[in-house]
């Protein structure tokens, strides 16, 4: 079981110092100190519901909890967490239990990543499950119409400490629903491990547990 992140022992005699992704990289179960990608990257940071996305994008990205809009990251990096999106809605809709107004949600957040990637001069990072193909080929498409690679990070926690992580949040997504996520996401570590990519097919492709993300350091940009 992938322990809670910022509670891991010291794994720097092993430690990976900087990766600049280029295929896929499976980092699981080691050290890693720093993720470089090009400026113009859309970089998608993916799991499933309660692995710890949005806490990757507070740590490396400087996002918080309560954010209404994208985020102005480092190296003039935007970042997108649909978070946003829901606290923005919020003040319209939380009157209506949430299940009914999450596919507005879903459509402003998506339409904040597509005005991002077409009007931002630095890289965009986004937050998604990648547990729906049409989300990434929406992404992937938007991507590569405005000039930018696409790189995504998979954040592989199992779902008991998934449902952990939402439960710490006060946040829980519907049963089915996060059946439905698991079952997609373990078929898409199944054909990673046996070889194939995702689809579309991005730049690079880096597979993370929890421990990787809590050795650490950054996760940065550079020509």
């Amino acid at each position: 079981m992938n322990p809670p992140l910022a509670t891991l022992p010291s794994l720097t005699e092993t430690a990976m110092p900087v990766l600049a992704p280029h295929a896929v990289h499976d980092l699981r179960g080691r050290a890693i100190d720093e993720l470089q990608y090009p400026p113009l990257s859309a970089l998608v940071i993916a799991g499933i519901p309660g692995a710890g996305k949005s806490t990757a994008l507070r740590r490396f990205f400087g996002t918080t909890a309560d954010g209404e809009g994208p985020a102005a990251g480092p190296e003039g990096s935007v970042v997108l967490d649909s978070q946003q999106a829901r606290n923005r809605w919020r003040h319209r809709l939380d009157w209506l239990p949430y299940p009914l107004w999450r596919p507005v949600v879903h459509i402003a957040h998506f339409a904040g990543i597509r005005a991002a990637l077409r009007d931002t001069e630095g890289p965009v990072v986004i937050h998604d499950c990648a547990t729906f193909g049409w989300a990434r080929r929406l992404i992937s498409r938007w991507a590569f119409g405005y000039g930018r690679e696409l790189h995504v990070i998979l954040l592989d926690v199992p779902p008991t400490v998934a449902r952990a992580g939402q439960h710490a949040r006060g946040r829980r997504s519907h049963r089915i629903t996060f059946t439905l996520h698991c079952f997609r996401w373990r078929r898409l570590m199944e054909r990673l491990r046996a070889g194939g990519t995702m689809r579309p097919v991005p730049e690079s492709l880096v597979i993370v547990d929890r421990s990787n993300i809590n050795e650490m350091s950054r996760v940065s940009f550079a020509p």
